[in-house]
């Protein structure tokens, strides 16, 4: 039996007790032959898409006080309602809020570098299972859009798939909320971010996306979901979401797998994290 759901054609797969038994079978074929691992530091665990206990509590869930507009982290909550950090109240983010799973460290990065440059593509429903209780928080899924953060078509084609959609899929799959891969279209190669200060960040991504000719039709009212790995300086999410403003949406959020918080852009850190955008350089993964 096939069902369509948007774009995508999923096909059920037949149930019963003998097909049950023959998958689980399988499964555990596989597992012997090849074990599942850590996502984060390889050792064998339980189950697939699992941390090991040591990869789990070292990651950094961002489940406490923050910027109501950017999701840095806060010292402390104050009494009144939200609160914005000093940068938003200074320039307000074009987007209704940006939650992360986790603050950018290792293993974080290690999952998103290895999606983006290792191909392990299961990393995008990792991530997304952990993410589906942000977007549930965000409002009702069924008056989301969710979109993807696009690569541009030479990106695309030199990487092969795009990181962002492929997480925005399993999204959409375990929340029901509908995605759109082509809502929203990058019509510029930009040069990577890195190293560059935030002005220049700006002016590199100026006028990189655009709408499809009828965005209008397909957005007006819903409340969009842009969705991308990780939120390092926000140049790529505010430009993108600025076009999305300009759809007819109620309202334009973000959401990502991974923030960079303050602590981690101190000058001692071994990694430039204002790189980390969609538009980091390829050269970047090094395993």
């Amino acid at each position: 039996m096939t069902t369509t759901t948007g774009d995508v054609e999923e096909k059920q797969a037949p149930s019963g007790p003998l097909s049950r038994a023959l998958r689980s079978a399988a499964r555990a074929i596989v597992d012997y032959a090849l074990p599942p691992r850590c996502p984060g530091c390889g050792v064998i665990v339980g189950d697939d898409r699992q941390f090991c206990l040591t990869c789990w509590a070292s990651l950094e869930f961002l489940d406490g006080p923050a910027c109501s507009h950017c999701s840095i982290p806060l010292p402390a909550a104050l009494p009144g309602g939200p609160i914005a950090c000093g940068a938003c109240l200074a320039s307000p983010p074009p987007f209704d809020g940006a939650p992360a799973v986790v603050a950018y460290g290792p293993v974080a990065r290690t999952v998103a570098l290895r999606l983006k440059y290792g191909r392990r593509t299961g990393r995008a429903r990792l991530m997304a299972r952990l993410m589906a209780r942000r977007l549930a928080a965000l409002g009702d899924t069924a008056n989301m859009l969710i979109i993807p953060v696009p690569l541009h078509r030479w990106r695309l084609w030199s990487r092969g798939f795009n990181q962002a959609a492929l997480v925005a899929d399993e999204l959409a799959r375990t929340s029901g909320a509908p995605r759109d891969h082509h809502l929203l279209h990058r019509v510029k190669s930009t040069a990577s971010l890195r190293g560059k200060g935030r002005r220049e960040r700006e002016r590199i991504v100026a006028g990189a996306f655009a709408l499809a000719a009828d965005a209008k039709a397909r957005a007006a009212g819903r409340h969009i979901i842009l969705v991308d790995d990780v939120h390092a300086s926000g140049a790529t999410l505010r430009a993108a979401a600025k076009v999305l403003r300009r759809s007819g949406a109620a309202r334009v959020s973000a959401l990502t797998w991974a923030r960079v918080v303050p602590e981690a852009l101190m000058t001692s850190n071994i990694f430039d994290f204002a790189s980390l955008d969609s538009d980091m350089s390829d050269q970047m993964m090094t395993g």
